[in-house]
C-alpha cells in the first residue's frame, strides 16, 4: 500500500498539539484594521484552537499527524 499524501498547504498552516487538537492562526487580520474594533484586534492576536467541525477536515488533510 503506498504512503497517503499530506496537503502541502496544510502542513504549512496547521500545527497538532500534544492532544490532539488542531491550532491554525487568527483569521481576518490580513486587511481592513480601520474598520475592526479594538476588541477584535486585540483578541485575534496569536494563534487559536479550530472547532471539532473544522479539526475533521484538517485531520483528513494530514493524515500522519494524529
Amino acid at each position: 500500500m503506498p504512503k497517503m499524501k499530506t496537503k502541502s498547504s496544510a502542513k504549512k498552516r496547521f500545527k497538532v498539539t500534544a492532544s490532539g487538537r488542531i491550532k491554525a492562526g487568527q483569521a481576518g487580520k490580513r486587511h481592513g484594521m480601520i474598520k475592526r474594533t479594538r476588541k477584535f484586534i486585540r483578541d485575534a492576536r496569536g494563534t487559536t484552537i479550530l472547532c471539532k467541525a473544522d479539526e475533521n477536515i484538517v485531520k483528513t488533510y494530514m493524515p500522519y499527524n494524529r
